[in-house]
């Protein structure tokens, strides 16, 4: 575990300069913003990726490395998968090496660097971003769910179609993540969910629907559960480890609380909260449903970022006088769910042949 403090405070230090450091975006005749320094980003990205990329163990990365070291990956064998393209980026990797390090450094390449860039363009305290990016859990779950968080910072990268309305190039980023990971394809549907203002009527539909299904849960699992009877998603019928922890539904609600409180104020500020806000929301519904069963809380891979960009404004809806305060309010409650989460509860060790403290 000393590994990830050390990977939080150099992160965290890093992006705080960088921010300091900040270069002026200029559109027309003057600069309307400002971009974190490019160096000190790239510092950033560098430490995620080591950390992650040189890994041997926490979630399934074990067996994914256990995998990717028995198969031969030949063309028979990758077009009778259904998820084509991580088996055709397996078959391109074991064509250099047999290790399966170089699996596990090249996705955690990808997705960190995705996921890094666009929270360098659209949060307001990048640093802010960066550390709830980690505090908040998403991060180690980026060394568990693999293809799905491959696939969810694919799609993370296409923030800027979603913000557009360019629907088309849109869906062809998600079509190309369900490639890694099948769920993705949900995201074409949820396109046209998000894509309208926030805490509207239909904001509070969804709400309402949220509340129906935790409800009625029992009907709910059945009829899906009924659904992939057929795929290789099927054993998640069987899978009895108990609903997400009431803590994380409430981690996920803050930043909605703030948002709608100061919802005028953010529209003001960041033209595009709209969509964030209603991504962030899906988020919070999704984990309300997974308290009934845990094995939902994963398709907050793909929400869930969007909490993290929402966060970073949060306290620009504050008055000045105020904003220090709340800053630091953020460092300190992200900073004890951390340890709460990865110390107390999941207890979790961090291995790697390369780094070792």
């Amino acid at each position: 575990m000393a590994i990830l403090w050390v990977n939080l405070i150099v992160v965290y230090i890093a992006s705080f300069f960088s921010r300091y450091l900040a270069s002026p975006i200029t559109i027309g005749p003057g600069p309307i913003s400002f971009r974190p320094n490019k160096w000190l980003t790239a510092i950033v990205m560098v430490t995620f990726v080591l950390i992650a990329g040189l890994r041997k163990n926490i979630g399934d990365t074990f067996f994914y490395m256990h995998s990717y070291t028995l198969s031969d990956f030949t063309w028979d064998e990758i077009k009778n998968k259904q998820e084509i393209g991580f088996g055709i980026l397996q078959m391109i990797l074991k064509s250099f090496t047999d290790d399966p390090q170089l699996l596990i450094f090249f996705t955690a390449l990808v997705t960190n660097v995705l996921i890094v860039f666009v929270l360098y363009k659209y949060s307001r305290f990048f640093e802010i971003s960066i550390y709830i990016y980690i505090t908040s859990g998403l991060y180690i779950v980026s060394m568990n769910g693999v293809r799905q968080f491959l696939a969810s910072a694919i799609v993370f990268a296409a923030t800027k179609y979603l913000f557009e309305g360019k629907w088309l190039k849109y869906f062809l980023v998600v079509a190309f993540a369900s490639t890694f990971h099948q769920s993705a394809l949900i995201l074409i549907p949820i396109y046209f969910i998000v894509r309208r203002k926030a805490w509207t009527s239909s904001t509070f539909v969804l709400v309402f629907l949220a509340v129906m299904l935790i409800l009625g849960y029992n009907v709910l699992s059945d009829v899906l559960f009924s659904a992939i009877s057929d795929t290789k998603y099927s054993e998640y019928k069987e899978f009895q480890e108990g609903g997400a922890n009431i803590i994380r539904v409430a981690i996920g609600a803050v930043p909605l609380v703030f948002a709608y409180l100061g919802r005028k104020k953010l529209r003001e500020i960041f033209p595009h909260s709209d969509y964030v806000v209603n991504m962030s929301l899906l988020n919070f519904i999704v984990m309300a449903v997974a308290t009934q069963n845990w094995i939902f809380a994963r398709f907050t891979i793909y929400f869930g970022l969007y909490n993290v960009i929402l966060m970073s404004w949060v306290i620009s809806l504050f008055v000045k006088r105020q904003q220090k305060f709340m800053y630091f309010a953020i460092l300190f409650f992200y900073l004890i769910y951390f340890y709460y989460e990865n110390v107390v509860t999941l207890n979790i060790i961090y291995k790697s042949d390369y780094l070792n403290f």
